[in-house]
């Protein structure tokens, strides 16, 4: 387990680390958000994000994206700074709304994924339309590749989406929140997609989730963010009562139920981001 305030900016990038960040600090509008984050992402590593809302969860993907610059800190992809091109990055965004009277069908939201990332001539259109078809079979969405996306359930969208953010070939996918509003059939098919495309592609997945359950049985390890600190490690290290204690800085229990876990902090019984109901 690495704790983020113990060696600020001495993460020690390895030979398969593709995301590598340092002791990030992120203030806005003179509040600290982020204090001395450090953890690493391997090639093909799928990791979970975990915090409650306004924890620092999204500002930490924006960072990685080279959207919004850190105070203190480094952040590198593949090498490089973010933004300095050659990272590889997919990104799914937190809440899409996709409007039911939008006249694109699946496909086209898909294809839009190539016009918007890559510059200078454009693929043939047969080469486009096989690289469409690769996605939306990796995605398993086949079957409604021709119906308006605006008009598909929230888990249909969510596999054209993410077949948007592959078509680029990415080494390195974020996802905020991509299973908010989802049932809970639809977010494990999600988590399930997302885990066999990590394994069977090599692509390392940083997904946020301000509950950890859905995520527990693909996940390698997960980031815990918690009053704009980051423990990373496994979930056996990070999610247990002192660990977290000593993150939140106060007493947080943690009770495992039935393959759950529910993370309680605070003396009036604060449902702490990992838990959801046992």
């Amino acid at each position: 387990m690495h704790n983020d305030s113990s060696e600020q900016g001495q993460n020690t990038e390895a030979p398969d680390d593709l995301l590598v960040v340092g002791g990030l600090d992120v203030w806005l509008s003179g509040r600290p958000i982020l204090r001395d984050v450090d953890f690493t992402v391997k090639a093909g590593e799928f990791i979970g994000l975990i915090g409650s809302n306004g924890a620092g969860k999204t500002t930490l993907l924006r960072v990685i994206l080279g959207l919004q610059r850190p105070s203190a800190g480094t952040v590198t992809v593949g090498g490089r700074r973010p933004g300095r091109g050659g990272e590889a990055i997919g990104y799914l965004p937190q809440k899409v709304s996709l409007d039911p009277d939008l006249p694109l069908r699946a496909r086209d939201v898909v294809a839009l994924g190539l016009d918007g990332q890559k510059l200078g001539i454009p693929l043939p259109s047969r080469a486009r339309r096989e690289l469409v078809e690769e996605m939306l079979e990796a995605v398993d969405a086949t079957a409604f590749a021709d119906s308006r996306v605006g008009l598909l359930s929230g888990g249909q969208q969510q596999r054209v989406l993410l077949a948007h953010a592959l078509i680029g070939r990415p080494r390195l996918l974020l996802l905020d929140e991509p299973l908010a509003n989802l049932d809970i059939r639809s977010a494990q098919e999600v988590v399930e997609l997302l885990a066999k495309l990590s394994r069977e592609r090599g692509i390392a997945v940083l997904l946020s989730a301000h509950d950890m359950n859905p995520l527990l049985p693909v996940i390698d390890r997960i980031v815990y963010v918690a009053g704009g600190r980051a423990l990373s490690g496994t979930t056996e290290e990070v999610v247990r009562s002192e660990v977290l204690s000593e993150l939140y800085g106060s007493k947080v229990d943690v009770l495992r139920i039935d393959g759950r876990v529910l993370v309680i902090a605070g003396t009036e019984g604060y449902d702490a981001p990992g838990g959801g109901r046992p």
